[in-house]
């Protein structure tokens, strides 16, 4: 039988020959699905097994969440309620110090509690964050980082397409991964605050303020202005009332909430803004296709993936391998930290969980650490690769809404990876963080 690594387990032979695949540039679906199926082959199990582990893969009813989101989120950007909740927080925070820096960010995050979604979000929202920053006196490469960072925090923040995708891998409880998940992405979120000074000079903020684009009802005072785009942007506001109030007052579960969220978002859409056309319906439902093409497509293959670093007891003798490294605690923990960091800046979050958490997961259970805090520390440090290169999908989704090339997108990124990275850090060290929201007995 032809053998590509003599020697080598099977197991091992297709790790190898998947990151072979991916030097090659081949996408990271087919590489996860040629790899496996060729460990497959030489294990010698017939490949007709092949369709049963991809079906098996992907029929679970939690995955259901990850089309809906990713639908409710490409909805409320091209309904116009993205654009109005930017408004409010415009005329609410505007005027305070950092500006447009502020309204950025609090967008960011409100926005990752609608779309679950980093790439969508810097989609979705970054043209007009960008736009608005750049004519506040921000360099818009800055202005890009920003938006890539505040983005990633989707995945962190509740709704979250991933953290969906860790409570399945883990059998952890979704509902209890969303609210441990509140807290760290808002702290995050603070951090990211803390590199606005370092931005734009102070100087000629009035200046930088006349530039802005006008908005609606600009020669009413403040009260009357905050007023008018509350009551415009209400609708969008309640969105992730709805969403969160649902799920943790038990009326639906995570999955049934991504249903809710779009129907939501088409209500709110047709009968209130009336914004709603067949052509954008069209155009929505044409690109949250292809966005969830993408993801279930790694999923289906990871499954035949997982499949055989199971029956080649990889999970056993890598992890036990993680185990044996050091007597202390925290030495391993910073070492799955490194290697999900290191992986983030290659392969999507999705790759990432399914190839690395059947490994970590019995390390975790072995050392006693709460799966819920360390599914929220593996999407904060996910949420970094997202902004990392050379595979940071965000900052490509960036340079091509601004049309500035990637590598300074990645430099205006730089300042937010630093406080990331130090917001990382205080997460992991500080496990209340994450579970205080819990209560005892979690």
């Amino acid at each position: 039988m032809f053998d590509l690594f003599p020697g080598l387990p099977a197991g091992t032979e297709m790790v190898i020959l998947f990151f072979l695949l991916l030097a090659l540039r081949v996408p990271v679906a087919f590489s996860l699905g040629l790899s496996a199926i060729y460990a497959m082959w030489q294990i010698g199990f017939g490949l007709e097994l092949a369709g049963d582990l991809i079906a098996t893969g992907i029929t679970k009813f939690s995955l259901l969440a990850i089309p809906f989101f990713i639908l409710a989120g490409t909805l409320m950007g091209s309904l116009g309620i993205a654009e109005r909740m930017i408004r409010f927080f415009r005329v609410l925070i505007g005027a305070t110090p950092g500006g447009m820096g502020v309204v950025g960010t609090t967008v960011c995050l409100f926005w990752g509690a609608v779309s679950g979604s980093g790439p969508a979000s810097v989609a979705a929202i970054g043209p007009m964050i960008i736009k608005g920053m750049e004519e506040d006196g921000y360099p818009k490469a800055y202005a890009a980082g920003l938006v890539c960072t505040g983005a990633a925090l989707s995945i962190v923040i509740p709704p979250s397409i991933g953290l969906v995708i860790y409570g399945v891998i883990a059998e952890t409880s979704i509902s209890h991964l969303f609210l441990a998940a509140i807290l760290p992405g808002l702290f995050m979120g603070v951090m990211m605050l803390l590199t606005l000074p370092f931005a734009k000079p102070q100087s000629g903020r009035a200046a930088a303020l006349e530039k802005l684009s006008p908005m609606p009802h600009a020669d009413k005072p403040y009260g009357q202005r905050l007023w008018l785009s509350f009551k415009d942007s209400f609708w969008g506001l309640m969105t992730p009332v709805v969403i969160l109030g649902g799920i943790y007052s038990g009326v639906f579960t995570p999955t049934e909430a991504a249903l809710v969220a779009t129907v939501y978002a088409l209500l709110v859409g047709g009968l209130i803004y009336r914004t709603l056309t067949l052509d954008g319906l069209y155009n929505s439902l044409s690109n949250a296709a292809a966005s969830s093409a993408t993801v279930m497509l790694v999923v289906a293959y990871a499954s035949l993936f997982g499949w055989v670093v199971t029956v080649e007891d990889l999970v056993g003798s890598y992890s036990g391998a993680l185990l044996g490294l050091s007597g202390n605690e925290g030495v391993i923990l910073l070492v799955i930290m490194l290697i999900l960091l290191i992986a983030g800046m290659f392969m999507d979050a999705v790759t990432v969980m399914f190839i690395c958490l059947p490994i970590f997961m019995p390390v975790v259970r072995e050392l006693g650490w709460d799966p819920v805090w360390f599914g929220v520390l593996v999407m904060v440090n996910l949420a970094i690769g997202l902004i990392t290169p050379p595979v940071g999908i965000n900052l490509y989704v960036a340079a091509n809404v601004t049309r500035l090339p990637i590598e300074r997108v990645a430099r205006g990124a730089m300042p937010f990876l630093l406080v990331c990275l130090i917001g990382l850090a205080v997460i992991g060290a500080f496990p209340q963080l994450s579970l205080g929201l819990l209560g005892p007995a979690n």
